[in-house]
């Protein structure tokens, strides 16, 4: 095992120099290339690995994002819990921008993404009742309320495909079922997660409100980016509050995802699927 905690940096967070004795690691998987190298490091007395989600430099877009890879790299590493840092636009007035949400559910608003390992003669149907790891949560939560950052724990984050924002009518139409922030990127990561079963939490950081807002038109770039920023430096700080209190031993169910999901007879499980997804599903065959 080179690490047991992997964080995920959306936008405006590509490293984190709260990790130190620092080295990179390329990892190849079957599914392709991550969006960029590993970075390996301890924090707090653990071993976390760290991954740009958009590659450093900001170069890939959500939907061009191998989520496979991305997830199969940190199991492959070893890690067991995900911590997913991600700016998003709130859906409503008391999310206010540079405060956290962290979400307990979510809605697949996608049309264009592989979120599984599985086919090609395996056919696995997962629990997503409970997308989220709520002992992850909370561990996440209560960081951020030790690090000093204004966070909200449970509510819904709607991924849409995107690159382009939602129209007004989409934006509102979002509210009305309720939808608390919206992004681009979490519930395909949180999917293949659970199948690697990992456990895994949103950080959700509010940059600005959405397009539904009266003052949208107003809210310049700059201060987007700014809050950006903003949202990344008090992320690193709960990050490193979250990985200092995390329990070395899980006592929830998502180290055992696939326990009943494995729906294809164990004899008709093709060889070359077995040597592919031996490290997902090896120690069930």
């Amino acid at each position: 095992m080179e690490a047991e905690i992997g964080i995920i940096g959306g936008s405006g967070l590509y490293s984190m120099e709260q990790l130190q004795d620092t080295s990179e690691v390329d990892i190849q998987t079957h599914w392709g290339n991550p969006s960029d190298n590993y970075l390996l490091g301890t924090m707090g007395g653990r071993r976390v690995a760290f991954l740009a989600r958009h590659g450093r430099g900001h170069r890939i877009m959500p939907s061009e994002l191998n989520f496979r890879a991305n997830i199969y790299g940190f199991k492959k590493l070893g890690v067991t819990r995900v911590i997913s840092i991600s700016a998003v636009g709130s859906l409503k007035q008391e999310h206010r921008p540079l405060e956290f949400i962290i979400p307990d559910q979510f809605y697949d608003h996608t049309k264009r993404r592989v979120s599984t390992f599985f086919g090609d003669g395996v056919a696995v149907h997962i629990s997503f009742a409970e997308p989220v790891c709520p002992e992850l949560t909370k561990a996440v939560y209560d960081a951020c309320q030790a690090a000093g950052v204004v966070a909200k724990l449970g509510g819904t984050y709607i991924c849409i495909e995107g690159p382009n924002f939602s129209t007004q009518a989409e934006s509102r139409l979002y509210r009305s079922w309720g939808m608390d922030v919206i992004g681009m990127t979490n519930v395909t990561e949180a999917k293949l997660a659970r199948e690697a079963e990992l456990c895994y939490a949103t950080m959700a950081m509010v940059t600005d409100y959405d397009v539904w807002h009266p003052e949208h038109d107003t809210v310049t770039v700059a201060q987007i980016v700014d809050n950006l920023l903003k949202n990344a430096a008090n992320a690193c700080q709960v990050v490193v509050q979250a990985v200092e209190r995390m329990p070395r031993q899980r006592a929830c169910k998502c180290g055992s995802a696939l326990e009943h999901a494995i729906i294809t007879d164990r004899a008709h499980i093709p060889q070359a699927a077995r040597e592919k997804l031996e490290l997902l599903i090896g120690k069930y065959l």
